[in-house]
């Protein structure tokens, strides 16, 4: 069982910067949950939380929709890309757009009436990537929606996934980030995971921090 506090997080990522080698590029903090004791053939016992932080990880995350005539000027200036309908022909002649779209995005609103049109086009590459828009992180959205403060949201959410198998990654922040903002969205992912374990503490094994180029450390 672990049972993880502020001090322990602070710890960790003190470790962290002491260990790793300083590159020239400003790496990524990863937040890394080993689980245990799930069937994850269960789906009562596969994670998948749409976890709202109060901080950014730290960089821009880039985000695509979906959207029809009703919403194309809104996605327009709200989200990195829009794709109308009318687009979706070009990226089925083509899955190499599709899987370059797929890279360069981390989440993609999409309208509802569209939805199965996404799912037919997009839908083998982003759901393979686990990002198919999903209506319990908000979205999939009715025609007429403002998309600027989803967007505004979605900056500050964080994705926890385990399907297959038991082992949760996500970024958290980067390295030249303020620590109490760090240790408060790890905090807060935390608080949301035990909350979703069947067995809370007792499903986490481990939990280990990761900056992009070193090695882990992990949360004692």
């Amino acid at each position: 069982m672990v049972v993880m506090d502020k001090n322990s997080v602070k710890e960790a990522l003190k470790e962290l910067k002491k260990t790793s080698k300083k590159r020239n590029f400003n790496q990524t903090v990863d937040f890394i949950v080993n689980l245990r004791g799930l069937d994850l053939k269960k789906p009562e016992h596969q994670v998948e939380l749409f976890v709202p932080v109060h901080y950014s990880r730290g960089k821009k995350l880039k985000i695509a929709a979906f959207v029809g005539p009703e919403l194309k000027e809104d996605a327009a200036k709200a989200c990195d890309k829009s794709i109308l309908i009318d687009d979706f022909i070009e990226y089925q002649k083509d899955k190499r757009l599709v899987k370059k779209l797929a890279q360069e995005h981390t989440f993609f609103i999409a309208q509802a009436n569209m939805m199965p049109k996404v799912a037919q086009v997009f839908g083998k590459v982003l759901g393979s990537r686990g990002k198919m828009p999903n209506p319990r992180a908000g979205c999939v959205v009715p025609p007429k929606t403002a998309l600027q403060p989803l967007y505004d949201r979605l900056q500050k959410t964080i994705v926890m996934r385990a399907k297959v198998q038991p082992v949760i990654k996500c970024s958290v922040g980067v390295e030249n980030q303020d620590e109490d903002e760090i240790v408060d969205n790890i905090m807060t992912l935390y608080n949301a995971l035990i909350h979703k374990l069947p067995q809370e503490n007792q499903n986490i094994k481990s939990i280990l921090l990761k900056l992009t180029m070193g090695k882990p450390v992990e949360v004692k």
